[in-house]
């Protein structure tokens, strides 16, 4: 048989990883930030200068992602069409880095 075998495993089997989320939820805003300001692997996400450059570019395709809650209800608050805007920051982001690479 040429297919791969689909096995369930419980949630409790999974590897745990290594993050402290104590120590985070403690962090200040101002402490992620300059932790992230001083990481040189940290993409250049702290100037807004790419972010003026978003727009709309048509042809979609639904998926299903996974985003932290606390950037789902920044965007969520924002109004409808949060989902647009999410879209353009992404799209904003791609392009800054296309022009980088």
């Amino acid at each position: 048989m040429s297919e791969k075998r689909i096995t369930r495993q419980s949630l409790n089997a999974l590897p745990v990883g290594q993050t402290d989320w104590d120590r985070i939820a403690r962090q200040s805003d101002e402490e992620t930030n300059a932790q992230a300001a001083s990481d040189p692997d940290t993409a250049p996400l702290l100037s807004q200068e790419w972010l003026a450059r978003a727009v709309v570019v048509p042809g979609k395709k639904p998926i299903s992602i996974r985003l932290d809650t606390d950037v789902l209800e920044f965007f969520q608050k924002s109004g409808k069409n949060y989902q647009t805007r999410i879209n353009n920051v992404l799209r904003a982001y791609v392009e800054a880095h296309k022009k980088s690479a």
